[in-house]
């Protein structure tokens, strides 16, 4: 018998694409997300301007989609498809989240038009159980036992039960 309040399942997933740059470049990424997710991107700044990428503070250098539910698990199939199923345990953060990238967005699917050109784009996967939005509402905000908490080995297990994935390079020790 297995305890519901136990079980994993995807909270939200981030498809961001950095250009490095704004105007032309930056738009088309911003087509390629759109078309991608169905949804309208969120353009990034830049923090600071780091004078030898060529970039100033506050000019817009990336765009960004969060997917939820059936979408973003369709999404990180596709994804995962094109990685083979095979993540590094360093993919895999403290908190039990995990995630990749990849270096053409064809590879998911999207018809390739030479107008746009080719982009790579991260995927970031954030994991969590029934009860934990008890830590993140307003009012009668509380605690969550760390036991509850989702650890890198639990993801790992997920990610290998859930997709029959593989994690590469094991022989370095995965602390909990």
């Amino acid at each position: 018998k297995v305890n519901p309040m136990r079980e994993l399942k995807i909270a939200k997933m981030m498809i961001n694409v950095c250009v490095g740059e704004s105007g032309d470049r930056l738009v088309k990424a911003a087509k390629v997300v759109e078309q991608l997710t169905g949804q309208v991107p969120v353009m990034s700044r830049a923090r600071i301007t780091i004078r030898s990428f060529g970039i100033r503070r506050n000019e817009k250098i990336a765009c960004s989609a969060t997917i939820r539910g059936d979408k973003a698990e369709e999404l990180l199939e596709r994804g995962l498809k094109v990685k083979e199923y095979e993540l590094f345990h360093q993919n895999f953060s403290k908190a039990g989240n995990f995630g990749f990238g990849i270096n053409e967005h064809i590879d998911l699917g999207i018809k390739y038009d030479p107008s746009t050109g080719i982009f790579g784009m991260d995927f970031y996967v954030v994991l969590t159980r029934p009860g934990m939005r008890v830590v993140q509402r307003k009012m009668r905000a509380q605690k969550i036992a760390k036991n509850h908490r989702v650890t890198k080995r639990e993801a790992m297990n997920w990610f290998q039960q859930k997709y029959d994935g593989v994690i590469l390079d094991k022989r370095h020790v995965v602390r909990d």
